[in-house]
């Protein structure tokens, strides 16, 4: 039943770009960190230096000083007190909300929020409230009606790519006596203003699987919300901590960025251009000036149809199917990453292009 509609999750191997065919627009490695040079020797060197695996959880002995370092680095950059490592986004976000609420507390969330976010305010039995996505009236009433609680949102939404109104939502948080938690996951590191989030959050979860290229996720925040969690939060005590060595390379990753800013100029370049000739082309866009660039297609079938003759012209897009997305917006999902040089960009919107006329027998 799945596969005839479209909807079978299905696993495909992932080659390395350079024994490769495709060229992939599909992934999240929105600084081209991945396969950098630079970071394969920081692998090399943290594994070396560390160990390939933490072999216990944070309160055995897994906690070394390659987390200690990374944390600390973490809380230089965005000027919060402290910060605890997560194995994934997901952990990370499930283990936020889970520890911090109780079935006493009332939640208020964007109705866009990733599914991790809203599997852990569920685990923990707190009421889940959602606000129309980024409208602050939306989020006014429901503070209003609710306040001493706390507002859950993404800094850049994973589907959409669009930036949600972090100062202006922090404004209404502070006049209601509210909380504010922000997903940074799609946000982190694409701007040189490392601090942008952190100004506005009183949490901030960052990820390293996105803009830095490896692997692991933070919880930033003062530090007696990072004891409360060290001491409550069942996935940290419970797991293996996060590789030494991949604390390593988040660590490196993190100085590479700020060693190398041009390739946050890349990424922004690129963004600018995709969506110069997605509008010239007409293509159905989504309004983000991310480096997540949705294509609506409308329907299962025919975004994934669409998705496979991409690949077999030579473009590596994201399908991005309902119920992931509402019945109807159905979308290519196209990220953007300062390795993708300018000629590629220009092939795969002719390529597109091209293909939604033939799909549509008409233009665009």
């Amino acid at each position: 039943m799945q596969q005839s509609q479209g909807l079978l999750r299905q696993r495909d191997v992932c080659h390395r770009a350079e024994n490769s065919s495709l060229i992939d627009f599909s992934h999240n490695d929105y600084l081209g960190l991945a396969n950098s040079i630079e970071l394969t020797q920081a692998l090399f060197d943290g594994a070396t230096t560390y160990g390939v695996g933490s072999k216990a959880s944070p309160l055995v002995s897994g906690y070394s000083a390659a987390h200690v370092d990374l944390e600390q680095q973490l809380c230089r950059l965005t000027g919060h007190q402290a910060a605890m490592l997560f194995c994934s986004g997901y952990s990370a976000n499930s283990a936020l909300m889970s520890t911090l609420f109780t079935q006493a507390d009332t939640v208020i969330a964007d109705k866009l929020v990733h599914a991790s976010i809203i599997d852990g305010i569920q685990h923990s039995g707190a009421k889940l409230v959602r606000f129309l996505h980024n409208d602050l009236s939306s989020a006014e009433r429901l503070l209003a009606k609710h306040p001493n609680s706390v507002l859950v949102t993404e800094s850049v939404f994973s589907m959409d790519g669009d930036k949600a109104p972090l100062a202006e939502l922090s404004l209404l948080c502070k006049q209601h006596n509210a909380l504010m938690i922000v997903d940074d996951a799609h946000g982190f590191a694409t701007s040189r203003d490392f601090e942008a989030t952190s100004r506005v959050a009183d949490v901030q979860v960052v990820t390293f699987g996105k803009a830095l290229g490896c692997q692991g996720a933070a919880v930033l925040a003062k530090q007696s919300v990072i004891n409360y969690l060290v001491a409550n939060a069942r996935h940290y005590i419970y797991s293996t901590a996060l590789s030494p060595a991949n604390a390593y390379v988040a660590h490196s990753a993190i100085k590479l960025v700020q060693q190398q800013p041009e390739r946050i100029t890349r990424l922004h370049d690129n963004i600018h251009l995709f969506k110069e000739l997605a509008q010239q082309s007409q293509l159905p866009l989504i309004a983000s000036l991310s480096a997540i660039q949705p294509v609506i297609v409308g329907g299962n079938e025919q975004t994934l149809s669409l998705a496979n003759m991409l690949a077999k012209l030579g473009f590596k897009v994201g399908a991005i199917r309902s119920p992931t997305v509402p019945k109807g917006s159905e979308r290519l999902r196209i990220t953007l990453s300062a390795s993708h040089q300018p000629q590629q960009i220009h092939q795969l919107v002719s390529a597109l292009k091209k293909l939604m006329i033939d799909c549509s027998g008409e233009k665009v």
